[in-house]
């Protein structure tokens, strides 16, 4: 069974990934329990979309306890031996944001903070990394029309996508799968998603990847 080979399973990628729809899926496949990020509770985060500079602060503290107040209470569930987790969201990102969008100055003052927190956060058994061109990212995010990211542009998905390929060249924390989204289709598809399912579930490498072409 795939996720008694991974108790705890992290899907990541840039905004327009399709993140949360792999997580959904694989939780409501496996019957495990599901984290997902709700940024739609961050008061900041569509004034953030509009003066970047002005909130990235106070958008990127708000986050950065919401994540490791979420994360915690999985590790602590992980104590009393509870099910897998499948989750859209880890930890490990978060300062790759925080060095896009601050100031030296918030970034340090950020840091100290992060570094005071980030021993709490568990070791994922898998990360799934999605990535796809940032014209592909921009036109997801356009056709979803949520209201908050209405004044995001396509030069800061490009910018965070380019982040987010630096960040996993470096990572390895834990096994990671390079998934390339732009032509899978998990949600019209079902093809697509055992296969990528296969895929996971045959993971031997540290690091592999995986393109539909």
């Amino acid at each position: 069974m795939l996720f008694g080979k991974y108790r705890y399973l992290v899907v990541e990628g840039p905004i327009g990934t399709g993140k949360t729809t792999l997580a959904r899926q694989l939780a409501e496949r496996f019957q495990v329990s599901l984290l997902l990020e709700h940024a739609e509770a961050n008061p900041f985060l569509s004034k953030f979309y509009q003066d970047i500079r002005r909130h990235a602060l106070s958008t990127q503290l708000f986050f950065l306890f919401q994540r490791i107040n979420q994360v915690q209470d999985l590790k602590q569930l992980d104590l009393f031996g509870q099910s897998a987790t499948v989750a859209d969201f880890f930890l490990d990102k978060d300062p790759l944001f925080a060095r896009l969008n601050l100031s030296d100055e918030e970034f340090n003052l950020y840091q100290q903070i992060y570094h005071h927190l980030q021993p709490q956060a568990p070791i994922p058994d898998l990360v799934i990394y999605l990535q796809a061109p940032p014209e592909v990212l921009y036109e997801r995010v356009r056709r979803r029309g949520i209201r908050y990211e209405a004044d995001m542009s396509e030069a800061y998905l490009a910018r965070l996508a380019r982040s987010y390929s630096d960040f996993f060249y470096h990572y390895d924390h834990a096994p990671l799968l390079t998934v390339n989204n732009e032509h899978l289709n998990i949600v019209e598809r079902e093809k697509d998603f055992d296969l990528l399912v296969a895929r996971i579930r045959d993971m031997r490498g540290g690091r592999e990847f995986f393109n539909l072409g």
